[in-house]
């Protein structure tokens, strides 16, 4: 049996990770870089192994348990097959386990549980568990998903001001300040959104929802459009759930949307029980119990 277990959780932006007794007791924290596997995993191996070392290394540990110890990782981009292989293959770990980022989300927030999260960040994504049954909607990509997330408001905000611009839609203070900011120049908008990123769409998001507290015609029809979508794909998990189990909000933008939410939804909404660096410690937990061979 593993010395010791793993959770790690590992996204676009920094990989973190727990070290946990055999009982799923935490003992250590690390934090490292970027560890997305499917758009850089030479990256996200390096930093998958030094967040462990520094989770071991805070509980007091030699680094070198590392090599005899049980993880289950949840990693953004795990949902293609070459890139997960290719990781899985190369990891340090006596024994590893790849599994959806958001699968260790909802494990942190509902615990075993029935239950669902919505996680509202760069792009949205609703996981629900319905008895030994789990249910996805959305997460499919900026491109044709993702409506809600922050990408697709700080999209939508550039769309209103060169409408403004056009005078299809009245210049407000946002639309003014965002056209500014390109030299109130609408090609240079145009440029920055061929070339623009989910990520780099996403950073005008809290922006809208601070021009919409101070009454911005502009950014409040974008929220309340936004809202709109959430609330639909939250009218889904409900059907899943039956009316019961916790709902959690997870995610940069999840503080900043009930108030535009539907109030049959904001009603049920539940504080998380933990994170998701604990959703994955608990899942290695569970997963050392079932004594899988190594791999």
């Amino acid at each position: 049996m593993p010395d010791y277990i793993l959770g790690i959780d590992g996204g676009g932006t920094s990989c973190r990770a727990a070290v946990a007794d055999a009982d799923g007791r935490i003992l250590g924290r690390g934090k490292s870089g970027a560890s997305n596997i499917l758009s850089d995993p030479d990256n996200a191996l390096r930093h998958i192994d030094e967040a462990a070392r520094l989770a071991f290394r805070d509980a007091g540990l030699p680094e070198d348990l590392v090599r005899s110890s049980s993880a289950t990782l949840g990693l953004a981009g795990n949902n293609v097959g070459d890139a997960v292989n290719y990781v899985l293959a190369r990891l340090p770990f006596r024994r590893s386990k790849i599994v959806n980022d958001g699968l260790i989300a909802l494990q942190g927030a509902i615990g075993s549980e029935e239950g669902a999260i919505v996680i509202l960040g760069t792009g949205t994504i609703c996981l629900a568990r319905h008895g030994n049954e789990m249910t996805s909607i959305g997460g499919w990509g900026f491109q044709v998903s993702d409506l809600g997330g922050g990408a697709r408001l700080g999209h939508a905000a550039l769309q209103e001001c060169l409408l403004a611009h056009d005078r299809v839609r009245p210049m407000t203070p946002l639309s003014a300040e965002l056209l500014a900011e390109f030299g109130s120049e609408p090609t240079q908008v145009v440029e920055f959104a061929r070339k623009a990123s989910p990520g780099e769409f996403g950073r005008y998001a809290p922006r809208v929802f601070f021009a919409a507290e101070r009454g911005d015609e502009a950014a409040l029809r974008i929220l309340h459009a936004a809202a709109a979508e959430v609330d639909a794909a939250l009218d889904a998990v409900a059907e899943v759930l039956r009316g019961k189990g916790r709902l959690c909000l997870l995610g940069g933008l999840a503080s900043l949307y009930p108030t535009y939410l539907a109030e049959r939804h904001r009603i049920r909404l539940s504080e998380p029980l933990a994170d998701a660096l604990t959703g994955a410690v608990a899942l290695a937990a569970a997963e050392l119990l079932t004594d899988v061979e190594p791999r």
